[in-house]
């Protein structure tokens, strides 16, 4: 059933990068995160109305191509998405982010503030500010147990104890399909990550929202992210774990529907 669901929205390719797509209206960019891809935002897709939705598979991952550079940071990851927007004719766009994914997402607004109205950033990865060893465990055990190990051991991890069974389906589904090269230069971008420096820059509207049981990117640091941004809002999510817009879609397409409007 999940698999027939997700492939309602094929995957289409515009050069390097490839995406899932549905609706019409204001342009809404989703941003997955580092075990994850265009799929993770199957319910969004499936039921959050009003708006062009398109969700981007990351250099590496889904069927885009990979980065040139081998240890690369936010900021390339920001110069492949300003060419997706620059070939889909995107303007005023409001971009969704989870975890990996807001540390691209300020990348690309602190380079391109003109193209974007707002952020959404769902419990949003600061960054290691250039530490490398903080990856090094998660690139020993990418490298002992592959991708469908990691599935079976991390994915439980990312989402609340009591959250509906989909849920952890969804998040094992992409985990499973995770490209280990692309995941490599994803976690290196983890390392070099900068989110609260980049936030400083930002002058727009930013909703951060954060999962009352998220043990992978904690309230406290989520906050201190929604601090550093001049013009932003901080939501905590009862009872939800890391993947907010994966746990509970209907509080978050509320969330997502109501900031866009």
């Amino acid at each position: 059933m999940l698999e027939e669901r997700i492939g309602r929205f094929e995957i289409k390719k515009s050069k390097t990068i490839s995406y899932r797509e549905s609706g019409a209206g204001r342009a809404l960019v989703l941003l997955h995160g580092i075990g994850s891809s265009s799929a993770s935002w199957l319910f969004q897709l499936e039921s959050l109305r009003g708006f062009r939705l398109i969700a981007w598979d990351a250099p590496g991952y889904g069927e885009s191509d990979f980065l040139q550079e081998e240890k690369p940071g936010p900021v390339e990851y920001a110069k492949a998405l300003h060419g997706l927007v620059e070939r889909l004719l995107l303007k005023d766009v409001v971009l969704v982010a989870n975890s990996l994914g807001a540390l691209m997402a300020g990348a690309y607004a602190r380079e391109h503030p003109d193209r974007i109205r707002g952020m959404v950033l769902l419990g949003p990865a600061g960054g290691y500010a250039g530490d490398i060893s903080k990856i090094r465990d998660r690139l020993k055990l990418l490298d002992e147990i592959g991708p469908e190990g990691m599935a079976e051991q991390r994915s439980p991890n990312l989402v609340a104890k009591n959250a509906p069974p989909i849920a952890l389906a969804l998040v094992r589904w992409s985990q499973r399909r995770v490209r280990p090269q692309g995941y490599r230069q994803a976690a290196h971008c983890l390392a070099n990550g900068r989110l609260a420096e980049d936030a400083r820059s930002f002058r727009k509207k930013v909703l951060v929202a954060c999962g009352a049981q998220d043990t992978v990117t904690p309230e406290a640091g989520c906050k201190a992210i929604a601090r550093a941004f001049p013009n932003a809002e901080y939501r905590s999510l009862a009872g939800i774990g890391h993947v907010a817009h994966i746990e509970d879609p209907a509080q978050v397409n509320a969330l997502i529907g109501a900031f866009a409007a």
